[in-house]
């Protein structure tokens, strides 16, 4: 008998051993719509803006992924956006947003058609849908996203985020999966404008569900009546920093977007939240949300860089800071040295004179 080490020797030179190479048959940039109660939400056409851009450095396709019941009639608005094509999961189970149905029919559609790309907002059903999604399909996820590129040599997906705690911005890649997978800030991508003449291709996906498929029952959906203001919908934002004293200060920042009327509201830096001055949801900034207001009025903000990133892309900025010398001035359109307390009283003054002189007239 031959020692165990010629054994092997001997074995080795009887077999030809041949690496398969591996080949990414995976195309075109998916992007998952959200819609409620058949309105598009407005992250999924600001996604599909930012598709459009890195599908022309990939030489690929825009596909939208449209779910839920009765919602077939709104994917020519997709296309209008900029999607070259639109995929339809349309099934009774899908009328209202669970995890189960939904996770179930966007796994299918991905194993069957094999996107390069996945991307999704990163909203209440985002946030929920893709992590879920992405471990059935054995994939990574980058989660809260609010830079997307294309790596011109590689020609990976480059997924940015902020990461410990906004410090820093991570670029992440994802090199041996597909499809590369992200979910992205609402408000962080610029929409394209609507093009009606726009046409492409509606697939309608057969999608097999039965109440199996359902891990919890909704008995009813109650909506709330009070209006819940989304920043990042504002015409207007007046925010508030260290410099306007404490919680008190955004009564004066309050009055001043009510004078301002319709489209007007409040906000804050990350200062004010972790203080416990404002509620979360008006946090701007990295770890808070991306705006772009027709106005933007930071007051009492240095504009240290993590609140800069989710504001400077408004289309005017006003800064009020009492320091000549705070980072906020040099990406502001008008600065006014000053004390906040002492000029928005007059500011306000000055608005309602101009209005009653216009009613006057």
């Amino acid at each position: 008998m031959k020692p165990l080490p010629l054994l092997f020797q001997s074995w080795k030179k009887s077999i030809s051993f041949k690496k398969k190479k591996v080949q990414n048959v995976s195309k075109d940039i998916y992007v998952v719509v959200e819609q409620r109660d058949g309105d598009i939400q407005k992250v999924g056409i600001e996604l599909i803006g930012a598709a459009t851009g890195l599908a022309k450095e990939l030489g690929q396709k825009v596909v939208g992924v449209l779910m839920g019941n009765g919602i077939a009639g709104k994917a020519e608005v997709l296309i209008q956006y900029g999607a070259d094509s639109v995929l339809v999961a349309d099934h009774p189970l899908l009328k209202e947003y669970m995890t189960e149905p939904y996770a179930k029919a966007l796994t299918h559609i991905i194993k069957t058609y094999e996107p390069e790309i996945v991307l999704f907002g990163a909203t209440a059903v985002g946030r929920d849908l893709a992590p879920r999604v992405s471990s059935r399909i054995k994939t990574g996820l980058t989660a809260d996203c609010t830079g997307l590129d294309i790596d011109p040599e590689t020609k990976l997906l480059q997924m940015t985020r902020p990461a410990f705690g906004g410090n820093i911005m991570a670029t992440i890649l994802c090199k041996n999966h597909r499809p590369q997978m992200a979910t992205v800030r609402p408000g962080v991508m610029p929409a394209l404008a609507r093009d009606k003449s726009r046409t492409g291709d509606v697939t309608n996906v057969e999608i097999k569900l039965d109440e199996k498929d359902l891990t919890v029952e909704i008995l009813d959906v109650v909506k709330s009546e009070k209006a819940i203001c989304d920043i990042t919908e504002a015409k207007y934002l007046i925010s508030g920093g260290r410099g306007i004293g404490g919680p008190e200060g955004f009564e004066l920042l309050r009055k001043l977007a009510e004078a301002l009327g319709s489209g007007a509201d409040i906000s804050s830096s990350r200062a004010n939240v972790d203080a416990g001055w404002i509620a979360k949801d008006r946090q701007v900034g990295q770890t808070g949300k991306t705006v772009r207001p027709n106005l933007y009025m930071a007051c009492g903000i240095s504009g240290a860089i993590q609140h800069l990133a989710g504001m400077e892309e408004s289309e005017c900025i006003i800064a009020i800071n009492k320091n000549e010398s705070a980072p906020v001035f040099g990406v502001a359109d008008l600065g006014v040295v000053g004390d906040v307390n002492a000029i928005i009283p007059k500011l306000i003054d000055e608005i309602a004179r101009v209005k009653e002189t216009k009613m006057v007239q």
